[in-house]
């Protein structure tokens, strides 16, 4: 889920349509609103956040201060206008990244992946006389509205399968509950969605996987979650 900061309404509501399109949920507030929101969400809900998305208004630097005291998650500005004097302010509040508008939502998505990319790198390689590091994965995903490829070929996955792959991914090894993937993939304030219908999504996903692969990377258990494990 992204989350949508801007005192414009209609902004919002344009960004979250084009989020829609690309099966991405997203939920937006005016800065005041959302201040307050997040000084009194849970966890979960900040956990389902992958990305916060800052509109052009003057309060951005309070709204980073609060979104750093509960969240890793990027942080992302829109420019109206390009200014270099304002784009390094922006940088130095703790913004990860600013892009002048007009700006496409899988452009939005490439760039929050490669900042989480960042903020979850580990060392490269092994030492001389260690381990050599493991095989790349035969699995790619691309985190930015593209299919993942098999061994290079492309495999064809509805939106939502698509999203939940990318999410169990990026948190390998990580066992996720199922409210967890829901929450991610249709928001937290979803109506008429039973969480129920995860189950369905992640069923169908492994199946195609593992026909792929030769195995299911997925392991499920009931109760627990889930976790990719490659």
């Amino acid at each position: 889920m992204y989350f949508l900061v801007d005192p414009r309404e209609a902004v919002n509501a344009g960004y979250k349509a084009s989020f829609e399109r690309e099966g991405i949920s997203s939920f937006g507030l005016l800065p005041d609103e959302f201040l307050s929101w997040i000084e009194a969400a849970s966890p979960s809900d900040l956990d389902a956040v992958q990305g916060f998305l800052l509109g052009d208004f003057e309060d951005r630097p309070k709204c980073v201060t609060s979104i750093r005291r509960h969240s890793r998650a990027p942080i992302i500005a829109l420019a109206d206008l390009r200014s270099l004097e304002q784009t390094v302010q922006l940088l130095d509040a703790g913004i990860d990244d600013v892009l002048p508008k007009p700006v496409h939502v899988r452009e939005i998505l490439a760039r929050s992946e490669a900042i989480w990319r960042r903020v979850n790198a580990t060392m490269p390689g092994a030492a001389p006389g260690e381990a050599a590091p493991p095989a790349p994965d035969r699995l790619k995903v691309f985190h930015d509205g593209r299919d993942p490829e098999i061994d290079g070929v492309s495999l064809s996955l509805p939106r939502r399968e698509r999203h939940i792959l990318e999410y169990l991914v990026r948190n390998r090894g990580r066992r996720l509950t199922k409210t967890q993937v829901f929450n991610v993939v249709y928001g937290v304030y979803s109506n008429g969605v039973e969480e129920s219908v995860i189950e369905g999504h992640v069923s169908k996903l492994r199946k195609k996987l593992a026909e792929r692969l030769g195995h299911d990377p997925i392991e499920a258990k009931r109760y627990m979650g889930y976790t990719y494990v490659g």
